[in-house]
């Protein structure tokens, strides 16, 4: 078997964790280099991966001086995403790109001018459609067990603590630095949608707002840092609660998200845990860090075929998990990450209840399998196994218009938006 190398830039949860190391254990490929800023990053890409040092940079440019692979793994931030892929494709890699593919619609139609220049594969990473329980949802509308699909209720559960971790005190926190909530947490959703409805997208309203997490609603005498916080053992939100208690009730993983973002120390101990929060962003009070992404939106489309779908996203819940519920002609489907089934109820008929174990492997990966699924579906595609990926540059370009016009909408105060596409 002919084995892909694979460079990778942006040494991240998503590209060393994740991706780095399916690939990396897979005989499909090698990872042989890695450009990152953060010399932490790069010491352990070094030792996982067994990579030289000649072949690990600190700089971008000297990472792209030549192509050193057959793919490159675009995983740095949102804004960065264009200017890497296009060089990357400018080289003669194939690209494997972390969604968001970036918070401008000019790039978005930039980088698919270049890859049709330079004739290159690019794979967006919107993993839930390579995951077995979102692709059987798929395959049960279009043998039409519930008749026609008329229309999608979606409620994208991203749970008190992730909220916290990521849209409060992490990368995600500053929409002008990276992207608005409803590109960087639901393009997934709208890549999904689009994909249910198999329609283009006509017309999007949507409101939300930061109602939450400001200064307001710091508890009387609270801390700026949860350390010296006295809420530390009450507050849910504090950096105790969620990156040591949390981390002990995982089984105290060595290496493993959240806590491997807010720790890069390795491995990951209670005491490199506790040191990292009591210095860094992710132990700073959530009421008062600089933040300005929402923490709920209601989002509401239409579709060129008909349909219509609702998105809820909230911050607000116990637990993280999308829950989707299909409504059709001749019955309904519920998809059901808390509970991790199907629920499938034909009118007239008794439900059935499709467990997510009986229709996916046990995975250590993220996403349901979706992580896997993509890394081995990028394999058959750039080795000519097969012919395209669910989610190309311009299928994807798709679900991010949904999503600048679901941002328009919100700040125009839920004004109605007509979705130009992409031609």
């Amino acid at each position: 078997m002919k084995k892909l190398t694979v460079a990778i830039i942006g040494g991240g949860s998503r590209g060393i964790d994740a991706y780095g190391t399916l690939m990396h254990k897979s005989n499909q490929y090698q990872v042989v280099s890695v450009c990152d800023a953060r010399a932490v990053r790069l010491t352990l890409a070094k030792k996982e991966f067994k990579i030289p040092s000649r072949l690990l940079f600190k700089d971008e440019k000297a990472f792209f001086k030549k192509k050193l692979a057959d793919v490159c793994i675009v995983a740095t931030q949102d804004q960065d995403h264009v200017r890497h892929a296009i060089k990357a494709m400018s080289l003669g890699y194939h690209v494997l790109l972390e969604k968001p593919i970036t918070p401008s619609k000019s790039e978005c139609f930039r980088l698919l001018a270049a890859q049709k220049k330079y004739k290159r594969k690019v794979i967006v990473c919107h993993v839930l459609r390579y995951a077995p329980a979102y692709l059987e949802v798929a395959r049960l509308i279009d043998q039409g067990t519930i008749g026609t699909l008329m229309d999608i209720d979606a409620l994208e559960q991203v749970a008190y603590w992730h909220q916290a971790h990521s849209f409060v005190r992490g990368n995600w926190h500053d929409s002008k630095k990276t992207s608005p909530m409803i590109l960087a947490k639901c393009c997934h959703d709208m890549d999904l949608l689009q994909y249910y409805a198999k329609s283009r997208c006509q017309y999007v309203s949507s409101m939300g707002r930061l109602d939450f997490f400001n200064k307001e609603h710091q508890p009387k005498g609270a801390s700026k840092r949860c350390a010296t916080c006295k809420y530390i053992d009450t507050c849910p939100y504090s950096a105790k609660n969620i990156y040591i208690k949390m981390w002990k009730e995982k089984g105290s993983p060595k290496n493993d998200w959240p806590f491997n973002v807010t720790c890069t120390t390795y491995p990951l101990t209670e005491k490199n845990l506790k040191k990292a929060y009591e210095s860094n962003e992710y132990g700073e009070c959530v009421f008062t860090c600089r933040n300005d992404v929402v923490d709920h939106q209601q989002t509401i489309m239409t579709f060129e075929n008909g349909v219509t779908a609702n998105l809820c996203m909230t911050g607000f819940t116990a637990k993280p998990g999308r829950i989707y519920k299909f409504h059709g002609t001749t019955g309904e489907i519920d998809l059901d990450e808390e509970r991790h089934e199907i629920l499938i109820k034909r009118f007239g008929e008794k439900a059935v209840t499709v467990p997510f174990n009986k229709i996916q492997s046990k995975c250590s990966f993220g996403h349901g399998g979706g992580d896997e699924g993509l890394v081995n579906a990028l394999y058959q595609i750039v080795t000519g196994k097969k012919d395209g990926a669910a989610t190309t540059l311009a299928s994807s370009i798709e679900s991010h218009l949904m999503c600048y016009a679901a941002e328009e909408s919100r700040l125009k105060h839920g004004q109605l938006i007509t979705i130009k596409h992409a031609k």
